[in-house]
């Protein structure tokens, strides 16, 4: 991939971009479009827009209840190993990076699988790095293999694959495959990713696309909010969103909305997003899709977190940790990916989502199913 690669034409946002900038009129529009659509988030995200946070508040509000209802789904991040050959300028696991490198052996797996069990979480999502000899396919297969015999829903963050492994992975048990692309912009992404594999834009891109032909239920999609121009990768994961859906319509979509936190190696926002614009990018996002379930870490701080569960939010985690090893009791033995701003506990979480009138959700289907579809093991 270099500077010079062009976008597809399907992601390409210019179009919405290039034009006059949005009146109030345009954004007024836009809330009364029946069917918004690109037009219509790029007229919410603009300047014009910011007078109208308390409408689209309320508008989202009532979106995600009338779709997803009092509830907030509950998921846990599991970081297998922080190996990797890339050279992201923004990841505290990038290769560069001078710290203790470490992956979960099949018992170390098994003892923080139980340990989120026994937290009550039904849904687990499984982290590594760029493929590596340490931790490649085989390894991230036996750990899905491992999380499906206790978790009815498991997911995987993982290295771009082939549509033959996500076929494997999706017969193990994995029923859903996140993947950033962390910036559309194809020139920002060439000067971040400054090494490795995760430097190929457009096989990282057509990734999800093999996810969903494979056969997996749910592919989330998001950006590193702070790397690039926050509306034009706002767009692109909106096209990006649509273009999944149009062509592979019997997977699912989730979209996530993770800032840039302190990581190792001190990198800094080049485009610093503050809570006011996420919060009316997740607004924007909720109005123009109603239906996709909104992620939110435990990047951003409680307070910001407790506003907007129910408020576009329909799905987060808690007490996560973001070290290989980090459930443990004894002090994991590496660092984070980033920094974790949220550190309530599982229970502390849940009381402020019912004190809000929420209630966390941590099963929503069932093993049966998967099994049925691909011979997971429940």
């Amino acid at each position: 991939m270099t500077p010079e690669a062009r976008m597809p034409a399907w992601l390409d946002p210019s179009p919405w971009l290039d034009g006059k900038e949005a009146t109030p009129t345009d954004v007024e529009q836009a809330l009364g479009c029946d069917a918004p659509g690109v037009r219509e988030l790029a007229a919410l995200l603009s300047p014009a827009a910011h007078p109208f946070m308390e409408t689209m508040a309320q508008r989202a509000r009532a979106l995600t209840q009338r779709h997803f209802g009092r509830t907030i789904s509950m998921y846990a991040p599991l970081y297998l190993a922080n190996y990797c050959t890339n050279g992201c300028a923004y990841c505290g696991f990038a290769s560069d990076r001078v710290q203790p490198r470490h992956r979960l052996e099949p018992p170390e797996a098994e003892e923080e699988l139980a340990m989120l069990k026994e937290m009550g979480f039904e849904e687990v999502l499984l982290l590594t790095g760029e493929r590596t000899s340490h931790a490649g396919f085989d390894y991230l297969l036996e750990c899905v293999s491992l999380a499906a015999r206790r978790f009815h829903a498991v997911g995987v963050e993982a290295f771009p694959m082939t549509t033959r492994e996500y076929a494997l992975l999706a017969e193990a048990g994995c029923s859903g495959v996140t993947l950033y692309q962390e910036t559309y912009d194809p020139r920002q992404y060439d000067r971040l990713h400054r090494w490795g594999p995760k430097k190929d834009y457009l096989d990282r891109l057509d990734a999800p696309a093999r996810a969903m032909e494979a056969g997996i239920r749910t592919v989330g999609l998001g950006v590193l909010l702070g790397l690039s121009d926050p509306a034009f990768d706002a767009l692109c994961l909106l096209r990006h969103a649509e273009h999944l859906r149009r062509n592979h319509w019997k997977s699912g979509i989730t979209l996530s909305f993770p800032r840039l936190r302190p990581q190792s190696g001190n990198f800094s926002a080049m485009f610093p997003v503050d809570e006011a614009w996420l919060a009316r990018l997740v607004f924007a996002v909720r109005i123009v899709l109603p239906d996709v379930p909104l992620l939110l870490s435990t990047r951003e701080r409680p307070e910001f977190r407790d506003g907007m569960a129910g408020l576009g939010i329909s799905k987060m985690s808690a007490g996560s940790r973001t070290s290989v090893g980090g459930y443990g009791e004894a002090e994991p033995a590496t660092e984070g990916q980033f920094q974790v701003s949220d550190k309530r506990s599982v229970p502390e979480f849940c009381s402020m989502l019912r004190n809000r009138g929420l209630e966390p959700v941590f099963k929503n289907w069932d093993s049966v199913f998967r099994d049925a579809d691909g011979g997971g093991h429940g």
